[in-house]
Formats: structure tokens, C-alpha cells, sequence
């Protein structure tokens, strides 16, 4: 028997997965933004995109339930304030822009999870905020593309490319 064949995903993230203040891991860190382009360019207005990190002082630990819900309908109102989670989701807009607001973590970088229509499969990548020896491995035009720039102090760009001459470089964890 043949495995089913694997189907595009979305556009319909949107809808059921973001939550209010998804990409709001930490309050008085940095801002972390940029959009969303597809092979030809264009901004991709429904992409969905998970984070995970480090917290300050390097845990990878988080603190599941941070969540708050209605206690009426179970709907998410948002996350509690206190607690550092590690994880964030953000839906793009109809601009293709995202942002996450969040610590430095302190092995420099924040991994990226990408869900957008025509995928077969989500993507991974990394946000670098300084330099890494896995950085050094590529070349340097490659490198770029994991790299967000400084826009001013505390504030971070970094789009993704899902196709194209300026292409991110996506990892394989497989």
C-alpha cells in the first residue's frame, strides 16, 4: 500500500492556531520583526510562524500553562504576564508581517518554525542576534539570510524568504 500523499497546508492558520499576545514572550526585552516573502517576492499574508527560546539565563526549561482561558467558553485570553514560556506564535498580517517581543536569549539566536500556504512541510530556521561558529560554516551570503539586522537599540529585523536568489537558509533537524 502506498503512504497518502502529502497535501499543501493552510491558508487557515489564522483562524485557529494564533492567540492573543502570541508573540509577547517577555515585556522590557528586545523587539524582534520583519515579513514574510514568497519565491516571487510578494508578502505572504497568511504564514504562521512558532518561536522557541532560551530565557536569560539560558534555560530551555519554560513554564507550560501559562495560558490564561475563559472559564465560560475555554477560549485563550492571552498569557499570564509572569511566567517565561520559551514558545510564541505569531500569524502574519495582511502585509506579511510579524513581530515577537522577547529576551536576548544567551546561545544567541531563536529558533523559527514556518507554516505558509504551498509548503508540503513546515520549515525551520534560526533568528541570529550576533555571531555563531555555525554561522562561520556557511558561506557569507548565506549567512545574511540567518542574521537579523539592528534598527536601533533593542530593535531587530529579520525577514524570511521562503524561495528565491535571497532564499533563508532553512535547517534540517531530520
Amino acid at each position: 500500500m502506498n503512504p497518502t500523499p502529502s497535501q499543501t497546508v493552510g491558508p487557515f492558520y489564522g483562524y485557529a492556531l494564533p492567540f492573543p499576545g502570541g508573540g509577547d514572550l517577555a515585556t522590557g526585552g528586545i523587539a524582534v520583526h520583519g515579513y514574510v516573502y514568497d519565491g516571487a517576492g510578494d508578502p505572504v499574508p497568511d504564514a504562521l510562524l512558532e518561536f522557541w527560546q532560551a530565557d536569560e539565563h539560558g534555560s530551555l526549561a519554560g513554564a507550560p500553562g501559562t495560558l490564561r482561558r475563559d472559564p465560560t467558553n475555554g477560549a485563550i485570553l492571552g498569557r499570564d504576564g509572569v511566567r517565561f514560556t520559551g514558545f510564541g506564535r505569531v500569524a502574519t498580517d495582511l502585509d506579511g508581517h510579524w513581530t515577537l517581543r522577547t529576551v536576548v536569549p544567551p546561545n544567541g539566536y531563536i529558533s523559527v518554525c514556518v507554516f505558509a500556504r504551498g509548503l508540503l512541510h513546515h520549515l525551520f530556521t534560526r533568528i541570529y542576534l550576533g555571531q555563531d561558529a555555525f554561522l562561520d560554516s556557511l558561506p557569507p551570503e548565506r549567512r545574511q539570510t540567518l542574521v537579523a539586522a539592528e534598527e536601533r537599540e533593542g530593535v531587530y529585523r529579520f525577514d524570511i524568504h521562503l524561495q528565491g536568489e535571497k532564499e533563508t537558509v532553512f535547517l534540517d533537524f531530520g
